[in-house]
């Protein structure tokens, strides 16, 4: 059997319970050395043959899990974060439905939920914004037309955006075109979880510089919107004056 396994955020308590058994079960690993933190190998077992996909192609990694999951085996295919975002294991997944092998995906704690976590904050606030966009600049890899920047920003909400430390410039300069006001504010967290986690807060006009100044370029999260401020209403679910399903409103 091959298990696609979220690795998590980055620390190597943060895998599932499940991740880590499926770990320490697995013949043959698939991970993500570019990404993926090396001390979640440490849940291997002994004898467990390893191969890093930093430096092989889809055709390279569905032939190691492939014959190996033929043979009997048990192959997992390490990712980070949650395989669901950026993770680029559906076309694996539809390469090994041609075989007619099968397989099973094991959730992992996004990136995402990590740096909500590293800045202390929660994307959905009452009359903040009750939306969350996760997207990516264009790079080699384009993006539709309609998931521009500036198409997204004009929302006004909340947004988590990957694999964009490296072009602070022109983000900020498109988040602002988008309708964000300068002052809108913005955090960089630079891998979130792992030991050398860092936060820089600063603000949609200010992301460049705050970068720079710190020295990021990549492994990083942006976040941006008004859930990083100060100002939000409190939830109608715990007010005393809202009744639920399971609690009357208070007279």
């Amino acid at each position: 059997m091959i298990y696609f396994v979220g690795a998590g955020a980055g620390a190597p308590d943060l895998i599932t319970v499940r991740g880590a058994r499926l770990l320490g079960e697995a013949d043959v690993i698939v991970y993500a050395g570019s990404l993926v933190n090396p001390a979640l190998l440490d849940y291997k077992k002994p004898g467990c043959a390893v191969y890093d996909s930093a430096r092989m192609t889809l055709e390279e990694v569905i032939a190691v899990m492939a014959p190996a999951a033929r043979a009997g085996r048990t192959v997992v295919r390490l990712h980070t974060g949650d395989p669901c975002v950026y993770g680029a294991h559906r076309e694996q997944m539809d390469a090994l439905d041609r075989l007619g092998l099968d397989y099973e995906v094991c959730p992992g704690v996004s990136s995402f939920c990590g740096a909500a976590a590293a800045l202390r904050a929660e994307y959905t606030l009452p009359n903040v914004s009750q939306t969350v966009i996760l997207t990516r600049m264009e790079g080699r890899t384009p993006v539709p037309e309609s998931e521009r920047i500036e198409a997204l920003a004009a929302h006004g909400a909340t947004m988590v955006i990957f694999l964009s430390a490296g072009q602070l410039e022109k983000l900020s300069q498109r988040l602002l075109a988008g309708g964000y006001a300068p002052d809108t504010p913005a955090a960089i967290v630079y891998k979130a979880t792992w030991p050398d986690e860092r936060v820089v807060r600063t603000t949609v006009a200010g992301l460049a510089e705050a970068g720079a100044r710190a020295g990021i370029t990549k492994t990083a999260l942006i976040t941006v919107g008004g859930f990083l401020g100060e100002e939000y209403d409190r939830s109608r679910l715990y007010d005393p004056s809202f009744a639920t399903g399971f609690r009357e409103a208070s007279r």
